[in-house]
């Protein structure tokens, strides 16, 4: 079946022709079976997404950034993450529903979000949706009570009453906006063209051809003109039903529920008030406890510890039980400090609080009265032990290591681009990077990457990252505390930028009180929520975050609320596409 665009613009296909099923047949009456079509339909569907997502490409982040003046970027149509996928279903469908194969996720950037509004879906990955659409409407519809309460009615013709509202409800679902009566006859023509004298089955057709509906595997938020604009050149405001996804997304990662899509369809979700209590409204579910670990699994890549491998001989200290233990405890201080105590969110850079199960507490040499395998307990790290905050914990130090031996490289670059948001270039092509073959008598790690920076190609790069890194190497590639290192005593004092520390504890307790950490978990987190890299027109409402998140004491929580209601959330530049 040979399909087009029907020559129209980008936002007016997208307005009239958003079902899976748009522009079917053009000027012909009678559809072919929607199956074999579908492929082919979302290949030409993807075409379009692709030539939208090119002209609002993520641009790099701005050397020079000097606008005081807020320029909206163009809108960027994220693909859902397979966690929001699913998510979606499971909030229209309810009960169990099959594990579905989707293409991986990417995190250019550190953030899957970013990756799904620039990652080229490949022809398999749309075969996977159109397979996982199959499999979940044959799941709901051969099971007679789940199709019956997923209708809500008793259907007896395409035409009736009930199969209408049927279509309206599930596709405001899917969609996350109201069908327009362009789509809502498309869909209801699908149904009758593929009954067949059995109505559930063309409500199974259209269930399984809304699946696969660029509206519902895009984010699709196009905007609306502002109507307080009265620029030559006016911005687009994202409407109330963009808003409803893109506060649910970030929060909830998952859809709309009925309260925001019914604050949307009440013109809401346009103004500061409506927001603020939308978004606080959201904090207070479980499920952005969920979410808001995500952003930062993600931001302190914590999905690592998964992958990290050691030698057991050489470290028998080492399980994959003790990496999955200190994931769990920067999940559990991050919890702590954003939900829990609601506290200045840099303490997780100095803070001696921390949460232990036994073979933790074992690793960390602390009592922990109470842990077990599987109980994490909260314990009060020495004062004058070795460990405070994030960067002399565990997670840290394993993730950031060889697999036989510490890296004060990986740490420094950690440290740099996470949590100060600074550009590390990668290392040459040419250059050996194995500091085990030099020779000689023993050495620290330490001395052999000071004579690796005497190569010219090395040194620019060794000089951001190792100094920061040397004050960890009282660390061992498992996060244990070791005072030498090839039996020679560890070097751990270093100066960063013109100021010398004594080890890592001191570099911890200086980023807490940095104005840069701040600045650039703005930064980060503006880049999660806009699915994109922040441009030079961004600084002014980042300026704006940054200032309020300082006034709310670096809560997170405040940040959250102010992000939402900041113009570099809500607007967007009005760009034509012509696809």
């Amino acid at each position: 079946m040979a399909l087009s665009v029907c020559g129209r613009r980008r936002a007016d296909y997208w307005q009239s022709g958003s079902s899976a099923l748009s522009c079917w047949n053009h000027g012909k009456s009678q559809p072919e079976k929607v199956g074999p079509a579908m492929f082919a339909h979302m290949r030409a569907m993807y075409a379009i997404l692709m030539l939208a997502l090119s002209a609002a490409a993520c641009s790099p982040p701005s050397e020079n950034l000097t606008r005081s003046t807020f320029v909206p970027a163009p809108a960027v149509m994220p693909r859902l993450t397979a966690q929001q996928y699913r998510n979606v279903l499971k909030d229209t469908f309810g009960g169990v529903l099959p594990a579905v194969a989707l293409e991986p996720d990417t995190n250019p950037y550190l953030f899957y979000s970013i990756g799904a509004a620039t990652t080229t879906l490949s022809e398999a990955g749309v075969e996977q949706y159109a397979d996982a659409a199959a499999r979940i409407t044959d799941l709901i519809f051969d099971d007679v009570d789940r199709r019956s309460a997923l209708v809500g009615c008793q259907p007896l013709r395409s035409d009736d009453f009930c199969v209408e509202t049927f279509v309206r409800r599930i596709g405001l679902k899917l969609h996350r906006r109201p069908l327009s009566d362009a789509d809502i006859a498309r869909w209801l023509a699908v149904v009758n063209d593929t009954s067949e004298g059995d109505i559930y089955r063309g409500l199974r057709t259209a269930i399984y051809g809304l699946l696969q509906s660029p509206r519902f595997l895009y984010r699709v938020e196009l905007g609306e003109p502002d109507p307080n604009d009265r620029s030559q050149s006016p911005r687009l405001r994202h409407d109330p039903y963009d808003m409803a996804q893109r506060l649910s997304f970030l929060l909830w990662d998952s859809g709309p529920d009925e309260a925001l899509l019914s604050a949307a369809e009440q013109g809401e979700l346009v103004d500061d008030a409506s927001l603020r209590r939308e978004t606080l409204r959201l904090l207070a579910s479980p499920r952005a406890r969920k979410t808001i670990q995500s952003f930062f699994d993600q931001f302190l890549n914590l999905g690592a510890l998964s992958r990290v491998d050691r030698d057991r001989t050489r470290f028998p200290a080492f399980s994959p039980t003790l990496a999955a233990a200190m994931r769990t405890e920067l999940q559990l201080l991050t919890d702590d400090l954003v939900f829990r105590r609601d506290a200045d969110i840099r303490e997780l850079l100095s803070t001696r609080r921390t949460f232990v199960n036994a073979e933790l507490a074992a690793h960390y040499q602390v009592a922990a009265p109470g842990a077990s395998a599987v109980t994490f307990v909260p314990v009060e790290l020495p004062a004058d032990g070795p460990r405070a905050g994030l960067l002399t914990l565990g997670g840290f130090l394993l993730m950031n290591a060889h697999p036989t031996e510490s890296s004060p490289t990986l740490r420094g670059k950690y440290i740099l681009e996470r949590l100060l948001c600074r550009l590390v270039p990668p290392p040459p092509d040419n250059v050996n990077l194995d500091l085990g073959s030099m020779g000689g008598p023993p050495r620290t790690l330490r001395q052999r990457l000071e004579e690796h920076r005497k190569n010219p190609a090395c040194s620019g790069c060794h000089a951001m990252m190792d100094p920061p890194g040397f004050l960890f190497e009282a660390f061992d590639p498992v996060g244990g505390y070791r005072p030498v290192d090839q039996g020679l005593p560890v070097d751990t004092q270093s100066e960063v930028e013109g100021q010398p520390y004594r080890d890592g504890k001191e570099l911890g307790a200086m980023l807490r009180e940095s104005a840069d950490v701040g600045r650039c978990l703005v930064r980060q987190l503006y880049r999660h929520a806009n699915a994109r890299l922040d441009q030079s027109g961004d600084e002014a409402p980042l300026s704006l975050l940054e200032a309020r998140f300082a006034e709310s004491g670096y809560r997170f929580a405040s940040l959250i609320v102010a992000l939402v209601q900041s113009e570099g959330f809500r607007y967007l530049a009005s760009q034509e596409v012509q696809p």
